[in-house]
């Protein structure tokens, strides 16, 4: 029977993912898309449409869609709900102002139908600043405790300087396995 139970475990776990990875202009999607692509991070420029990367995480290919978060491409988003796997949804933690914006933005999307279910990652981007709001101060502005259709993580992260993102994907790819966990504050 441990023969079985692992070919059946080898064949439910996904050698493909598809992320998609959201949230308002200049809160560091493309960097942590960088990072995660091992590429340098020294000049990044708004994203006017998208960026797609391919990286291999623990032998999962992760498919990551980076879409910029501007007010007139956001309407845009629902042409990139089919088939997700994961939503990381990335935050600037050090954007007081923004907190309801990107709260609205953020409950909007987990009102779509083809995201129903699908875990979320809030990457609680910026903690490397000094005025970056905690994750769990993040979590009650965002009303996260209130999810009750879909496991949910928020993971303090600097994108800038790797920090967090690594621990992110970790529990996305956990999530993607089978993993249970659902709504933590880290």
């Amino acid at each position: 029977m441990g023969l079985l139970s692992l070919l059946r475990r080898l064949r439910s776990t996904p050698t493909d993912l598809r992320i998609l990875l959201l949230g308002l202009d200049n809160s560091g999607k493309t960097t942590i898309l960088k990072h995660l692509a091992s590429e340098p991070i020294t000049e990044i420029k708004p994203t006017q449409g998208f960026n797609i990367k391919t990286v291999v995480v623990e032998g999962v290919k992760l498919t990551v869609w980076d879409i910029g978060g501007q007010r007139a491409i956001r309407p845009y988003w629902r042409n990139y709900f089919e088939s997700t796997d994961v939503l990381i949804y990335v935050i600037d933690s050090a954007d007081r102002r923004r907190l309801e914006e990107t709260g609205e933005e953020l409950q909007q999307l987990l009102e779509e139908s083809k995201l129903l279910g699908v875990p979320l990652l809030v990457l609680a981007n910026k903690q490397d600043l000094v005025t970056a709001l905690p994750g769990d101060e993040i979590a009650t502005g965002l009303n996260l405790n209130a999810i009750r259709d879909r496991h949910w993580q928020i993971q303090p992260c600097s994108g800038k300087t790797g920090a967090g993102v690594e621990d992110g994907v970790q529990w996305a790819l956990g999530q993607c396995r089978g993993g249970a966990g659902s709504g933590k504050a880290s």
